[in-house]
């Protein structure tokens, strides 16, 4: 084991001279001081996000505009060796990040797009009432005027698979579009996000991950679970209590949403005294009626270029009705109908498959109730 460690940081320290070398030359190249030398030690001493943002986006600029010669292939480089750095799912996850803080769009789009969720009419109702407040507060405060004292953090409740992750986007997107935000990035965390292996780490990892969240959306899934062992859990206590003072210190540039099964949500209010009061919007989320569900799954066939049959719908119907019957509290909603999707077009490939002759697009297109698992 020590022999591994030992590897795996000898390994660490050679991207980190790989990095800090490539950028060494773009400096030099453009006669600045060490400017992006700066940034990646920041990257490899502190662990800064903000940093490798910053980073690629300064590399983006200087490719765009043609500053350095060979610049494209400099820019791969350093990407290639944050990858190895840092990890793919890091690098992706900021180049995610980047992609949503650079597009603008519009308050009518965001709208449109809250209202082209199946069902949600309560939820629809609150985020454009919240929407509205917030404009005319964001006014008043551009007029001079003093503003309402309320939080833009919010609290979502309901079961799994109820759209309560891309409402969360959606409102981060809108609170960027009205001024509220000077980014609007969406950054989703769990247990393993807020919480660390050693002692007086903890609070280290959440003040990073604020860090990395300030001027966007934090999204907490099953925020509860940070003190699902209340009475012996030192470290969910402490992470909580991060979090707690984060939610007001950052309160005028960061939104933080909680969310996760709704009785479980009022206990996690209760765990530690101030949390609750740090919130203003509790929004919840019914589950989907059958109707909704059956919309849900003509829906996802029309984004993925397949039409029903009207015998295959009415199965689906069937089979959802079933599902609903027999409901517990794992019931997954629209994740249930996003997996059928999946096992029926599954389906609609192993018929195709045995067909001897051409296959047309039409009959690639089509679902049968062939296709639609059995009733089980």
């Amino acid at each position: 084991d020590f022999d591994n460690k030992a590897g795996d940081i000898m390994i660490s320290e050679n991207y980190k001279r790989q990095l800090i070398n490539e950028v060494k030359q773009i400096d030099v190249t453009l006669g600045q001081t060490a400017y992006l030398e700066k940034l990646a030690r920041e990257i490899t001493d502190e662990q800064n996000d903000k940093a490798v943002l910053d980073l690629l986006k300064n590399l983006g600029i200087l490719t765009k505009k043609q500053f350095v010669p060979n610049m494209e292939q400099k820019q791969e480089n350093i990407v290639e060796i944050l990858y190895k750095y840092l990890g793919a799912s890091k690098v992706d996850e900021l180049f995610q990040d980047l992609k949503e803080e650079s597009s603008n769009v519009s308050i009518d789009e965001l709208l449109n797009q809250l209202n082209g969720l199946v069902g949600l009419r309560n939820v629809k109702e609150q985020v454009c009432d919240l929407i509205d407040y917030n404009k005319i507060q964001h006014l008043r405060v551009k007029n001079g005027l003093k503003k309402s004292n309320k939080t833009l953090h919010m609290a979502f409740s309901g079961n799994p698979g109820t759209a309560k992750t891309t409402v969360a986007r959606i409102v981060g997107r809108m609170y960027k579009a009205i001024g509220l935000l000077s980014k609007g990035h969406f950054i989703e965390a769990s247990r393993t996000d807020l919480i660390a292996e050693y002692q007086g780490q903890t609070a280290i990892k959440v003040k990073r991950l604020i860090n990395r969240a300030k001027g966007g959306v934090l999204f907490i899934d099953e925020a509860y679970s940070i003190t699902e062992n209340a009475n012996s859990d030192s470290y969910g206590r402490e992470s909580l209590t991060e979090l707690t003072k984060a939610l007001e210190d950052y309160r005028d540039d960061l939104v933080v949403i909680v969310a996760g099964y709704t009785n479980l949500m009022e206990e996690f209010f209760e765990s530690n005294p101030g949390l609750k009061s740090r919130f203003n919007t509790f929004i919840s989320f019914s589950d989907y009626s059958l109707d909704e569900l059956v919309q849900i799954f003509n829906y996802t066939c029309n984004q993925n270029d397949y039409v029903a049959e009207e015998q295959a719908i009415e199965n689906v119907r069937d089979l959802l009705q079933t599902k609903l019957n027999e409901k517990d509290n794992h019931f997954a909603n629209g994740r249930l109908v996003r997996n059928l999707f999946d096992d029926i077009t599954l389906n609609q490939s192993k018929r195709l498959s045995k067909l001897t002759r051409h296959i047309s697009k039409e009959s690639l297109m089509l679902i049968t109730k062939e296709d639609i698992p059995q009733n089980s």
